[in-house]
């Protein structure tokens, strides 16, 4: 079950390298047909992908329906960062009444990354010149570059590259050259790649702190406040005594800013309110809402 699953083992089978016996792969359409402790499922989804098989059987969202007593094996190890996502399923499918085994009741996998050891018995055998580590964080790039050297590579010939930087391959040696524009591409909507990491802190900013807006009335001529700033709350809670001294403190900062202009170019009122504001919610709420300001000239 799963797109990636019967593609790879489709691969295999066509290579050579899986050989299934005669009447052993059932047609799903088959399935109903079959005594349900005659069958076993391969599945996708061991790391918790919400759109995987695996993920939507938990969840009765698949044709394929796990029922009470049934037995889900998840031979994986657990990648950090997907701890939320396996454990949610672990729960779904304990709720359903199904008994999962996996790696923290029983030893039930063996990872298939090599060792220090397997590494250095490739690296003996290989004897390469070159040596380029790629998968894992900085900490297993690095182990692996040691790896290499301690097996004789020239330490001037391991290359570590990140995502996005060029390496050249000239006259038998690999070095790094250069660096291009790379990383994540964004979906939001309808458009593609509009989106920044810079939107989606933001939105999580918005999502996790609120919004505030303040509506302030300024005179062009001097920029002193006309009438006390209002402020509008969003997924923001604040009493309205606090708002008046967070009110007192924006007017504040107004007078402030004009006393100390002395001549000198003046500065946005929009920004020193929002700065204001925002420095009055981390002191007092310990809190960082958006806040944005709207000045309308008196």
């Amino acid at each position: 079950m799963g797109r990636s699953m019967v593609r790879n083992m489709t691969i295999a089978a066509d290579l050579g390298y899986l050989n299934i016996p005669q009447g052993l792969l059932v047609d799903f359409k088959k399935l109903e047909r079959s005594d349900d402790h005659k069958v076993v499922l391969i599945c996708t989804g061991s790391q918790g992908e919400p759109m995987a098989a695996l993920s939507r059987m938990a969840n009765k969202d698949h044709a394929i329906r796990i029922s009470e007593g049934d037995t889900v094996l998840l031979a994986s190890s657990l990648i950090p960062g997907n701890e939320n996502a396996i454990y949610g399923i672990i729960n779904a499918l304990t709720e359903i009444g199904a008994n999962v085994v996996h790696k923290g009741n029983a030893k039930v996998h063996v990872s298939g990354h090599a060792s220090a050891g397997e590494l250095a018995y490739c690296y003996n055998i290989v004897k390469p010149r070159n040596v380029m580590p790629v998968h894992g964080e900085w900490r297993h790039l690095r182990a692996n570059s040691e790896i290499a050297v301690a097996t004789g590579v020239d330490p001037r010939n391991v290359v570590i590259a990140q995502d996005g930087v060029t390496v050249d391959l000239v006259r038998g040696r690999a070095t790094l050259s250069g660096k291009v524009e790379a990383g994540l591409v964004f979906v939001d909507g309808d458009s593609v790649g509009g989106i920044t990491e810079e939107d989606l802190r933001e939105r999580r900013r918005l999502a996790e702190e609120g919004v505030v807006t303040v509506l302030a009335i300024i005179d062009p001529d001097n920029g002193d406040i006309v009438e006390a700033p209002e402020f509008f709350t969003k997924g923001f809670s604040c009493s309205d005594e606090d708002l008046d001294k967070a009110g007192a403190a924006v007017e504040k900062a107004l007078r402030d800013s004009a006393s100390n202009r002395q001549g000198g170019r003046r500065q946005d009122p929009e920004d020193i309110i929002e700065r204001a504001t925002a420095n009055w919610m981390r002191r007092y709420y310990n809190r960082q809402p958006v806040v944005s300001a709207i000045v309308v000239d008196a």
